[in-house]
């Protein structure tokens, strides 16, 4: 679910800006599950540019504050969500945790690292969702630690795709995004970014994205 629709818009024209989101319907990207894909997202590169870091970290915590109330915890997914994650965490000055995809092979074979303590409330920050697989295995990860209550997740962009819904709708999660795929399109057509026949192949790919082809 995204929050508010000016918020959507201004999210994805600032990571269409600075190329967080690339869109090339007629010379498409593969993915590393192998599908052809007409978008490719890396919103790690928000990083690198101080004002639009800011603006994503202040609306995420204002999401979290508005639809779950102020949190014990911050939990980011490893990789791609801890930087996001932190800068969160400190907006809303709390403790900040992240979620390995799985627990480590030595030492104290941790999957989830830093200090959780017992019946603290958290909110997972997550950069991306495109099934939701791995952001659903780190909110398993919590919810099997004693007393962890995980409120919900919020994230940055979301494909929007159908097996992603009914897969958070199956685990009984909540999620919040800025922005989407359907406000990315709105935005990239109405700054002339593509053009009315690249918007029909870009629709096309989201309806059946595993058997696309351009």
């Amino acid at each position: 679910m995204v929050m508010n629709k000016d918020t959507a818009k201004k999210t994805a024209e600032l990571l269409l800006q600075i190329k967080a989101i690339k869109l090339r319907p007629n010379d498409p990207f593969t993915w590393a599950s192998g599908w052809k894909s007409p978008i490719y997202c890396d919103n790690r590169i928000t990083l690198s540019f101080p004002e639009i870091r800011n603006y994503l970290s202040e609306n995420l915590a204002k999401i979290i504050e508005q639809e779950y109330g102020k949190p014990d915890v911050i939990a980011g997914v490893a990789t791609g969500a801890i930087a996001i994650g932190v800068l969160v965490a400190q907006k809303l000055n709390i403790p900040f945790i992240y979620v390995r995809p799985e627990p480590k092979k030595h030492g104290r074979k941790n999957q989830v690292e830093g200090l959780l303590e017992k019946n603290k409330n958290i909110v997972v920050v997550e950069d991306l969702i495109s099934t939701g697989k791995s952001s659903l295995n780190a909110i398993k990860a919590l919810k099997d630690i004693e007393g962890a209550n995980v409120k919900g997740m919020v994230a940055i962009f979301s494909y929007g795709f159908n097996v992603a819904s009914k897969n958070f709708e199956d685990a009984n999660v909540k999620l919040n995004t800025l922005s989407d795929y359907n406000h990315l399109l709105e935005q990239s057509l109405d700054s002339n970014y593509i053009s009315e026949n690249e918007l029909k192949t870009l629709k096309q790919w989201r309806e059946n994205p595993s058997e696309w082809k351009q």
